[in-house]
């Protein structure tokens, strides 16, 4: 493997068959597996061959359908087995790119779930099912291809998964005629709480949109969202679900889901069985979301398309006045391109209901106080149309009568390193960042990091060994909150210092690296010690440089004053970063 992997999420449709007729069932008349073949697995493995081959890995590989348990129990457990060997091959590497590997994971409707228990025991499969809930809807809207019920086979077959310890959970999808009987969703998720083994602190909501000519059920209004909302926070707030409802439940709208993808076409795939790949369980069978097909298109040809057609699907709706200035626009990216399509709309479906998440959870999704630049970032990528008419205003000062900052660099080889762009890679969950210094650039770029991030840094070979002693330099780490505090004499007002770290040349270089010409060093540990004192609502600053460097910095600020006026804060090398996820 090498530097320029890309990783990519995965869903596998070995079948498209399915047990059931939901009566509001997105792939309708396609749940029929009318081609019989021994493709089932073949498909899968010639799929992330073709990918590796290309250097884009999947890191998570989730089999979608139909239905997959009606596969045969062979072809059911071939399929988990390829999986869970794929994770045990790929797990250095994966754990290495900020990756964490779990289990083979299905998604089902659990009524076929007893013909497949052995196998999910012997690989501890993960589970994530289906209801409706209210229980009396799941039985008038979940049922048989031949109008039978589903709901009392689907307890007793949750009752099979007790003894097991691996994931298992529901997800319930809300139109207006489930909202309708909230009172009732909220006995029924007792009840599960109570009566089941599932977790039911890691449960999801999906808000449902209405496709075609649906007879059957209605999108709930914005307003009924938010309030259906409310209505979960108000009940079980102070309970043992109160974790749940703050973070898992609505979390489809978290900094950890697809909708938080500038271009979902990068890193999200669905592939079916006979080749063909799609965005997603949404856009699957559609031809606006379809990206080309794994045996006949090439690999390049399949990823140009996604995010050719991802990029379309939202410049076709353009973008909302109210998501340019919105300072949750780093969670939501303006919601599902999909969903944005079949509604004509240009902001996210479920814009008020996220907002009132949010606020409820400021700790876990902070506002974005210095959003310009993070605005401006989206728009160039994702609307490059009109994102000149948001750049950023330059906060450089220029003084007249003395040589500029950048003169002053071209003039002086060991500033060019000071300064240089080239110098420093941060990699986080998977994504690179070329370090550029905070007084040169004209845009920031805030990140978003959890206290499971994967964080590396990369040091250009021979920048350490540019001085007398190679062995007294160091890699040089400052950490600063995005809080501010009076330093000093001068009394100003700076961003606090919350941790300065060395690291010096000979222990770098015994460290393994994964990049050609750069050492590595993994500093995850290092800076999930601080995480806590960090600031939640602004941007914390993270810098390197090397010891020798920074003296050379402040031996020029004493002996160049048209450097010391232009250089005042610190130079270095940075990202800016907020820190996100669930309420501890």
């Amino acid at each position: 493997m090498n530097e320029i992997n890309k990783f990519i999420h995965l869903l596998y449709v070995p079948t498209l068959n399915c047990n059931m007729q939901c009566k509001y069932c997105y792939l309708q008349e396609n749940t029929v597996d009318l081609k019989q073949d021994d493709k089932y697995l073949e498909t899968l493995k010639y799929a992330i061959d073709k990918f590796k081959d290309s250097n884009i890995i999947p890191f998570n590989i989730s089999l979608h359908g139909g239905e997959v348990t009606t596969l045969s129990k062979k072809d059911f457990r071939d399929i988990i087995q390829y999986i869970s060997e794929y994770y045990r091959k790929n797990k250095n590497f994966l754990d290495e790119n900020g990756f964490k590997v779990g289990n083979p994971h299905i998604k089902s409707n659990l009524f076929n779930l007893e013909k497949h228990i052995d196998t999910i025991k012997e690989f501890n499969v993960s589970i994530s099912g289906s209801l409706d809930l209210p229980f009396s809807l799941h039985e008038k809207y979940r049922i048989t291809k031949g109008n039978k019920k589903t709901l009392e086979k689907i307890l007793e077959n949750i009752k099979l998964l007790e003894d097991i310890p691996n994931k298992k959970k529901v997800s319930a999808t809300i139109f207006k005629e489930h909202y309708e009987k909230t009172d009732e969703i909220i006995e029924d998720i007792k009840y599960l709480e109570k009566n089941t083994c599932l977790d039911m602190n890691d449960f999801n909501f999906m808000i449902g949109f209405v496709t075609g000519d649906n007879k059957f059920l209605h999108p709930m209004s914005e307003d009924e969202q938010v309030d259906f909302y409310n209505r979960m926070n108000k009940e079980f707030k102070g309970t043992s679900l109160d974790f749940g409802v703050k973070n898992k439940w609505f979390a489809e709208f978290g900094p950890t889901y697809c909708t938080n993808c500038d271009n979902c076409g990068e890193k999200f795939f669905l592939l079916e069985r006979s080749g063909d790949i799609y965005s997603c369980v949404r856009g699957q069978k559609n031809n606006d979301f379809y990206y080309g097909n794994i045996y006949n298109d090439s690999v390049e040809t399949i990823m140009n398309n996604a995010i050719r057609k991802i990029f379309e699907s939202h410049n076709k709706v353009g973008i909302s006045e109210e998501c340019i200035s919105c300072k949750y626009l780093y969670l939501c990216k303006t919601g599902c391109p999909y969903v944005k399509k079949v509604y004509n709309i240009n902001k996210s479906y479920t814009c008020k209901l996220q907002k009132a998440m949010y606020n409820e959870n400021i700790e876990a999704y902070p506002e974005d106080e210095d959003n310009e630049e993070t605005t401006y970032l989206y728009l160039n990528k994702m609307h490059p149309n009109i994102a000149k008419l948001y750049y950023p205003e330059e906060n450089h000062v220029t003084i007249q009568g003395i040589p500029s900052l950048k003169d002053i660099i071209k003039e002086d080889v060991k500033l060019k390193n000071i300064y240089s762009s080239e110098i420093f890679i941060l990699k986080a969950d998977g994504y690179e960042y070329n370090l550029q210094s905070q007084i040169l650039k004209n845009t920031r770029e805030i990140i978003y990091l959890t206290s499971k991030s994967k964080i590396k840094i990369y040091i250009k070979k021979g920048v350490l060994e540019d001085c007398t002693y190679p062995a007294n330099n160091s890699l040089y780490i400052m950490l600063l909150t995005g809080d501010t505090v009076q330093y000093g004499d001068e009394k100003r007002i700076k961003q606090e210092h919350i941790m300065t770290h060395q690291i010096f040349t000979n222990t770098i270089k015994r460290e393994k690296s994964d990049k050609k010409d750069y050492y590595c060093v993994d500093i995850s540990r290092l800076l999930s010690l601080y995480y806590d004192k960090l600031s939640k609502k602004k941007p914390n600053n993270l810098f390197f440089t090397t010891s020798e460097l920074r003296d050379y910095h402040y031996m020029k600020h004493k002996n160049n004053a048209y450097y010391h006026i232009q250089a005042i804060n610190l130079p270095f090398q940075n990202i800016e970063f907020l820190v996100v996820g669930e309420e501890k």
